[in-house]
């Protein structure tokens, strides 16, 4: 209970801090361009209802003739500007005594102007905390080859671990991710790589083929596979032939190999050439059982140049745990199996396997396992299962198991510029790159490619919030970049009572030359009132629908 109660005050510091700078930021670009174009601001609220305060202490004061206020309820906040919403008497006076500082009595331009205000400075925060961030430093990944999956386009073509990417198809790259991009691209062709090794220039072509993946939303597509990863593999054995000269030397699936001739091995690749270069028999120390309390071995085996002549492949999918009554158990998959191909093809890393299942849509895989030194096949047909990614439960097709953990992070590299010339059109085009994937994924909301559960509400936003300060600021700061652009862009649709509403309203009344009638105001307010509400009504439902487990155990424990 006291746990319970402890993670309280930190649930609401995250959410306020959150939704305290995005609806700060929004409000402040209205304020200020009204400022700005002559509009007098009577009051600039940060949430709603009254101040928050205790007896005489209270979050409001004025200055310059101007109310500001933090309010209790921090879903919100509003300006004030003369001559705007209902009029009492005494703000009557003042539009009488101030008639050129009323909205209305403004230019449809400047209007415009303090409408797109709120927004823009939305759009424009993201850009702030790139350029900051970009001078403290952001850690990326490499455009270094970690891995090069066996029995994959890149292997045949002749790629090799360690492998500097420079160029693909003609277009110079820097990070990984831009590698990535690239090649599932380019399914169903040939590919060109320029790559650096061991510091001599070298290219390569990659028949890149073509398989069913998911896309950056999670949607199922064709997507291009080369078989490259970033990330490293462990030095983890997996032996598929109890007659091969690695099981005969007492070699077993999941011995995870520390050095050979007792020199360090970092990763398989490491591994690979160590033995590769190895003219007479070689020691190999190992570990063995669980990493947090290994048994310790030695084992001589064979010099044959290659791993796959000794008899042993990476170990990229040993199962550790089956879930009971899932699919994998149903078929027969056991604890200690080895994954070795699906529908014939080698599995050369999990992600290879983790997005077959993930984008199988429930049809049955052909899976080889290796158990005891032989080889047998099962037919495993991947369920919908609702899972805990993050973002509340989500149902995505999973054949219930557990990996052995066999990844070790690839290069990682700190792109850090402080020269604002060159930092701030960066992080012009890192908002850009990111506010482009918002409005694709908004596109697809709106044609029901995505599931509309995936629309959240202020809980969802401040269980996002607690977690990502949990992770650390560099999470948070990504997850208020993420929540500010959904702001900017959201508040710019042409719906009544939004920003993008008004400003319909006001260039409809621009072209008039006049204002649009009382009861046409009213009836356009109307109609984006029942608009928001419906989409609000969606996100909370939504919100209740993820998390109404978790809030049940919470009252329980209580």
């Amino acid at each position: 209970m006291n746990g319970e109660l402890a993670k309280v005050p930190e649930f609401v510091f995250a959410v306020v801090l959150m939704l305290g700078v995005v609806i700060t930021v929004h409000e402040f670009g209205h304020f200020l361009v009204a400022k700005l174009c002559g509009v007098r601001v009577l009051k600039f609220s940060i949430g709603f209802g009254p101040p928050i305060g205790f007896g005489r202490f209270r979050l409001a004061w004025s200055r310059g003739g101007t109310d500001y206020v933090v309010a209790w309820f921090p879903l919100g906040g509003f300006v004030k500007m003369l001559g705007e919403y209902t009029q009492d008497e005494v703000e009557a006076a003042e539009v009488r005594a101030h008639p050129t500082e009323t909205l209305d009595a403004k230019a449809t331009w400047q209007k415009l102007a303090i409408l797109f205000a709120g927004p823009a400075m939305n759009l424009l925060l993201p850009v702030v905390i790139y350029t900051g961030s970009l001078a403290v430093g952001i850690d990326r990944g490499d455009a270094v080859v970690g891995t090069v999956e066996r029995g994959s386009p890149a292997e045949a073509a002749g790629v090799r671990s360690g492998d500097r990417v420079l160029a693909v198809d003609g277009e110079p790259v820097r990070w990984w991710r831009d590698v990535a991009e690239a090649l599932r691209a380019g399914g169903g062709r040939d590919i060109d790589l320029a790559l650096e090794r061991d510091g001599d220039p070298l290219a390569l072509q990659i028949a890149v083929a073509e398989r069913a993946g998911l896309d950056e939303f999670r949607s199922t597509s064709d997507v291009g596979w080369a078989g490259l990863q970033h990330t490293r593999q462990k030095a983890v054995l997996g032996v598929t032939d109890a007659g091969s000269p690695a099981a005969r030397a007492g070699l077993r699936s999941g011995d995870r190999v520390t050095a050979l001739d007792a020199s360090p091995v970092a990763d398989w690749s490491e591994l690979a050439r160590a033995y590769a270069a190895a003219s007479a028999p070689v020691v190999l120390a190992l570990e063995r059982g669980p990493e947090d309390a290994p048994e310790t071995a030695s084992v001589e085996v064979p010099a044959l140049g290659a791993l796959d002549a000794l008899g042993v492949i990476p170990a990229v999918v040993l199962v550790s745990e089956v879930t009971e009554g899932s699919a994998a158990s149903e078929a027969g998959i056991q604890a200690g199996d080895l994954l070795v191909s699906v529908d014939g093809t080698a599995i050369g890393s999990f992600v290879f396997f983790q997005e077959t299942v993930l984008a199988s849509q429930g049809r049955s895989l052909d899976v080889q396992v290796a158990r005891d030194g032989s080889s047998e096949r099962f037919a495993i047909a991947p369920r919908l299962t609702k899972t805990d990614l993050g973002a509340g439960e989500e149902e995505i097709y999973l054949i219930g198991i557990k990996g052995v953990d066999a990844i070790l992070s690839g290069a990682i590299v700190t792109e850090r510029e402080v020269n604002p010339l060159v930092a701030v059109p960066r992080a012009a085009e890192m908002t850009w790159d990111f506010t482009m994937l918002f409005l694709r994924g908004l596109k697809k909301l709106v044609l029901g490619e995505i599931s509309r559960k995936n629309i959240g509400g202020p809980i969802e936003i401040a269980r996002q919030s607690h977690m990502a300060l949990q992770a650390g600021w560099d999470r948070f700061l990504g997850l208020l970049v993420l929540i500010s652009i959904n702001v900017g862009i959201l508040n710019l649709l042409p719906i009544p009572i939004l920003d993008g509403g008004q400003a319909l309203m006001v260039t409809l009344e621009g072209v008039k030359r006049g204002p649009l009638s009382l009861r046409t105001r009213e009836i356009v307010q109307q109609i984006g009132l029942v608009l928001l509400l419906m989409i609000m009504g969606l996100a909370f439902w939504n919100d209740l629908s993820r998390n109404w487990s978790s809030f049940v155990q919470w009252l329980t424990n209580l």
